[in-house]
């Protein structure tokens, strides 16, 4: 087809993706698509190292701020968004460039990935029960019924567990068919942003030492109001979770800042793992002197 591929700039929280992106959109005459679930959320800037407008040096950024905070994610309406924008992109010769650390975001994009529906009475039964039994016995009947997925799984995310119930009781197929595939539906090229461990730890550590400062405890005490604490996702969000638990009184804030820390490191980690099972990623170090240029000749 000849068709300009979309870029991906993807890796760990603090890597710098986001100035890359705004680099590469730069010199290919792009616009960022984001692929960060929680920048899709209006007023959680701060938490989320949003860029403000002057970061964003003019280029166009599409998919921030749609989502109110009391609105559950959802990846599958994301991807019904995400496909059309691209397209139209396309279609205008611009060069989508993807940025951000929700693995299964850019797959929603790039992928041949169907998610299956949902039946809120199933849902509703499951979410009853994990209420009252906790994951563990829910885990073991998945395991049961789809030990693929849940190897996928951790045994305590009890989200994920009564979703992948809850499909296999609906489609009757297992929930690891649904799971990513690396089929793509758009020529694309992933760049993943690589960091050492110990300078991620760190970067992490003075990021949210900025995102303190920045006035990130008032940016939540401001969206209590906009009801943060009933958003089943956006009050889970790193650092959001941390300073609820603070403004409830339950944490102190040196504890609230001390977990945003950890919580962060832990996710980091969980990111670099999902991109580096993909064999697609093309990872560059971030302190490379000439990052753009290199990452411009892989988007050759």
């Amino acid at each position: 087809m000849g068709q300009q591929p979309v870029i991906a700039v993807v890796g760990p929280t603090a890597a710098g993706k986001s100035d890359l992106a705004v680099d590469l959109a730069l010199r290919l005459g792009g616009e960022c698509v984001n692929t960060d679930s929680m920048q899709l959320y209006q007023g959680m800037d701060i938490g989320t190292a949003k860029l403000d407008l002057s970061e964003r040096r003019g280029v166009p950024h599409h998919l921030l701020d749609i989502w109110d905070v009391t609105r559950t994610a959802s990846v599958a309406e994301y991807q019904q968004l995400v496909r059309p924008l691209m397209d139209g992109m396309l279609a205008r010769g611009v060069v989508p460039v993807l940025v951000g650390g929700s693995g299964l975001y850019v797959r929603a994009a790039l992928d041949d990935l169907e998610f299956p529906g949902t039946d809120p009475d199933i849902r509703a039964r499951l979410e009853g029960e994990l209420e009252r039994t906790g994951p563990a016995p829910m885990y073991e009947r998945l395991r049961a019924q789809d030990p693929v997925a849940a190897e996928a799984i951790l045994p305590s995310n009890g989200r994920r567990i009564v979703r992948a119930l809850e499909v296999i009781e609906l489609s009757g197929r297992p929930f690891s068919a649904t799971m990513p595939s690396y089929d793509a539906l758009y020529p694309s090229v992933q760049i993943g942003v690589e960091v050492p461990r110990p300078e991620l730890d760190r970067r992490i550590e003075v990021r949210v030492e900025r995102m303190w400062a920045a006035g990130l405890v008032e940016e939540v005490r401001g969206l209590l109001g906009e009801g943060l604490a009933e958003g089943r996702t956006a009050s889970r969000a790193l650092g959001y979770a941390q300073v609820l638990r603070l403004l409830s009184g339950e944490w102190t804030e040196r504890q609230a800042f001390d977990e945003t820390v950890r919580a962060t490191r832990r996710f980091a980690r969980r990111q670099e793992s999902w991109f580096r099972r993909d064999p697609r990623v093309r990872w560059l170090p971030y302190d490379d002197p000439d990052l753009t240029d290199r990452a411009l000749a892989l988007a050759g």
